[in-house]
């Protein structure tokens, strides 16, 4: 029989991806990862609620103490990120560092299982080559796949997504169907750790404290205070604390000078960015620059581009039309349809130096 290990965060997604692949004969094993230090909230529901999913399909179930790993990879990538004027997005950083591989690697070595299944909504395919490819999930609303861009070709071979061809609307479905307690429980943040701390600003000020500097105009004229950098992104237009005529938005963040840096909508424009960190997915690393769409956040458009190949795991990005508010620290991920070709972590952005 197929044996596969399921990840449990006691959500409605995860609980119907074990349900699925139960009722499709696999032998499931319930897997959750303990990640939050202290009492997070989203960690002792979801296993409550895991361990009874796991007693309502008659499986076994695994609690494994993730918190070191998680301690590591994120809190500490989010803190020293933030502190240096970046914007890190932990949750692909999480796949990749802390969920699939070590899940997988825990899957085998303890409970003799090759296979790892999550309730992710994204597609893997095979190409004739053999290659792995991932792609956007049916639900264009629901896909994730931009989440899952660093995921390596060994870990996508023993992975599976059930709910990748069906919509959100269809998993609630099958969820009351199968009789899931699961059923009607409400979305969940798209990061845990506000979930555990209330805002990403009480969760920062925890570990950063505020340090006040000067809040500086493109031509490096001091318009007012900050309370900490990392209380600031690139493209923030609420929050600035500046009356001005035209709308301002926070266009750089300079932790060398404890500045954050202000401008109009054009300043916060670019018509390119450089990723490092670059993994490509579906493709082997071309030598040659290719066409294809960019996100550069979750929720946002994928646009028209042309990414560049470098060495040492980078790449350019040029955009067909200037972008508005290019993060650093958050991914990039190209596409060709619905096939993701790549991804890499967007570095800091030049900026022009202020008018003396």
């Amino acid at each position: 029989m197929n044996k596969v290990a399921v990840g449990l965060s006691g959500g409605v997604d995860s609980s119907v991806a074990a349900a699925t692949l139960h009722r499709q004969g696999y032998e499931v094993v319930g897997v959750t990862l303990w990640l939050m230090k202290g009492k997070g909230q989203c960690c002792s529901e979801g296993m409550v609620d895991a361990a009874r999913l796991c007693e309502e399909l008659n499986i076994p179930y695994h609690v494994v103490d993730s918190r070191e790993a998680f301690e590591k990879n994120i809190v500490d990538y989010l803190v020293s990120g933030y502190g240096a004027g970046i914007t890190p997005l932990p949750c692909s950083q999480c796949n990749k560092a802390v969920k699939f591989g070590p899940m997988l690697d825990y899957a085998q070595t303890e409970l003799g299982i090759d296979r790892i299944a999550t309730g992710h909504y994204a597609r893997i395919t095979q190409a004739s080559d053999g290659r792995y490819e991932l792609r956007r999930a049916v639900d264009l609303s629901k896909d994730q796949s931009y989440f899952l861009y660093d995921l390596s070709q060994d870990i996508l071979a023993h992975v599976l997504f059930p709910l990748g061809n069906q919509p959100k609307t269809e998993t609630r479905r099958m969820a009351a169907e199968f009789g899931l307690h699961t059923a009607e429980k409400p979305e969940s943040q798209d990061l845990c750790l506000i979930e555990a701390h209330g805002s990403m600003r009480t969760f920062l000020d925890k570990y950063l404290a505020p340090q006040k500097g000067e809040i500086v105009d493109v031509s490096g004229r001091v318009l007012g205070e900050h309370d900490g950098i990392h209380h600031y992104t690139i493209g923030q237009r609420r929050g600035i604390g500046i009356a001005h005529s035209e709308p301002l938005y926070v266009v750089g963040i300079d932790a060398v000078r404890n500045q954050v840096v202000v401008g109009d909508r054009t300043h916060a424009q670019n018509t390119d960015c450089t990723v490092q960190r670059v993994n490509w997915v579906s493709i082997a690393e071309p030598t040659a620059p290719i066409r294809a769409e960019v996100q550069i956040r979750y929720r946002s458009t994928a646009v028209p581009c042309t990414v560049m190949p470098f060495t040492n795991s980078r790449a350019k990005i040029i955009f067909d039309e200037p972008q508005f508010s290019i993060t650093p620290g958050q991914a990039a991920v190209w596409y060709q349809g619905d096939l993701l070709l790549g991804g890499g972590v967007i570095e800091q952005i030049e900026q022009e130096a202020p008018a003396s």
